[in-house]
Parts: structure tokens; C-alpha cells; sequence
């Protein structure tokens, strides 16, 4: 059984994911903490569990979701795995950043390409990789059949979709992502966003708000 630890990084609340099992490996999911104290809240777990951290993956490559990987490769000399279709994004993430108000130094790139033609296997576990462009060119969802749950990074939210104004932005393109990938999921998958509460599958379905059920639009 997967075990999932979330903590809400950086200004923009930021959800990563440490991921664990039996086994004692783990994997972490966009890893976004900035500050020292966030980035020693990470260790602090990773150590108190008794954890190995063996990989780590991104959802996309806006900046807020990467902003912990640099201290990955320092501390633990890990790189991460992302779909490279987004690596627009990590090129100038600092002077992006700094429109935020927010200094950083630039991102490391991705060491390793991930695509939906990939299975993420830790430990006794495994996760298999949904392509749901629409937020983002290389946004990936990643799904646990067994534990039934999926990470969306920001294709869905609890009553909410992700923002479709940043570069390589669509609607339609992201509706269909979720109706025809994430909506094709059962009913009582987890879904962990990258941002904000958990929500389920059926709940979205029946009340979100931002999307018209039984048609793509």
C-alpha cells in the first residue's frame, strides 16, 4: 500500500508529494519547496520515516513545482524526470520568478524524460503516466490502480480546473484531457492536485463547476 505525505511549499502553496511503502522507498512529486525551512520540513520526514529517496517526478515544469529539485540534487544527488515538451518553462525560471517577487536561482533541467509510454515502479509499487496537455504542453497525471488515487498537478482541482492564460494554455485541449482521461477513472480515485484539498473523481464529476459533464467543450 502507497503511502502519501503532502505539504503546501513556497508562496504560491505549492502541493508535493512524498510517496512511500513498505519497502521503505519513496518517490517524491513535484518537489516545490524554496525556503530553508521548507526544504528541512522534506528532509526532516524523508529521515524521521526512515525513507529512501530513490526518483522524483514532476507534473510540469511551471517554476512553483520545481523549485525543491535543485536541493535534490545537493542533498541527495537525485535528479527528477518530467515530459520535456515543457522545458520552455524552466529556461528564465528566475527572472520569472522574480516577477513574483520571489529570487531563486535558476532550475536544474530534467535528467531523464518521462512520457506517458513510462511505469513508475518504487519499491513493491508502481504508477502508470496520463498525457494531459491543456495547463501546460507536457502536464502528466500519475495513477496508482491499486491504491486508487491519481496526482493531477494542475489539470484538476477540488471544483476548480487549471488556469489556461500561460503560454501553450487551451481550454478545449484541457477539457478533453480531463473528460477523457482523468473522467474515465472510477468513481472513488483520489485525486491530489497540485494545488489546494484532495478531492474524488465522483465529486468533480458531479459538482465542479468549471466543466459542462457529458460532453467535451
Amino acid at each position: 500500500m502507497i503511502n502519501i505525505q503532502s505539504f503546501a511549499f513556497n508562496p504560491f502553496q505549492t502541493n508535493t508529494y512524498i510517496l512511500s511503502d513498505e519497502s521503505k522507498s519513496a518517490i517524491v512529486i513535484d518537489p516545490s519547496f524554496a525556503l530553508p525551512h521548507e526544504q528541512k520540513q522534506f528532509d526532516d520526514y524523508i529521515a524521521d520515516h526512515d525513507l529512501k529517496l530513490v526518483a522524483a517526478y514532476n507534473t510540469h515544469l511551471h517554476f512553483d513545482h520545481c523549485l525543491g529539485v535543485n536541493h535534490l540534487k545537493t542533498k541527495y544527488n537525485l535528479g527528477y524526470s518530467a515530459n520535456y515538451k515543457g522545458l520552455q518553462f524552466i529556461k528564465g525560471a528566475a527572472r520569472q520568478a522574480a516577477i513574483y517577487g520571489l529570487q531563486i536561482p535558476e532550475i536544474e533541467v530534467p535528467s531523464n524524460e518521462l512520457t506517458d509510454k513510462d511505469l513508475i515502479i518504487f519499491g513493491e509499487s508502481k504508477l502508470r503516466i496520463l498525457s494531459t496537455p491543456g495547463h501546460a504542453d507536457g502536464s502528466l497525471c500519475f495513477v496508482s490502480d491499486s491504491d486508487h488515487f491519481v496526482i493531477t498537478g494542475d489539470v484538476l482541482f477540488r471544483e476548480s480546473i487549471g488556469r489556461t492564460d500561460l503560454p501553450t494554455g487551451d481550454l478545449d485541449i484541457l477539457l478533453e484531457s480531463i473528460h477523457t482521461k482523468l473522467f474515465t477513472l472510477d468513481g472513488s480515485y483520489i485525486v491530489y492536485p497540485g494545488h489546494g484539498p484532495r478531492t474524488t473523481i465522483a465529486e468533480e464529476i458531479s459538482g465542479n463547476p468549471f466543466l459542462k459533464f457529458g460532453e467535451i467543450h
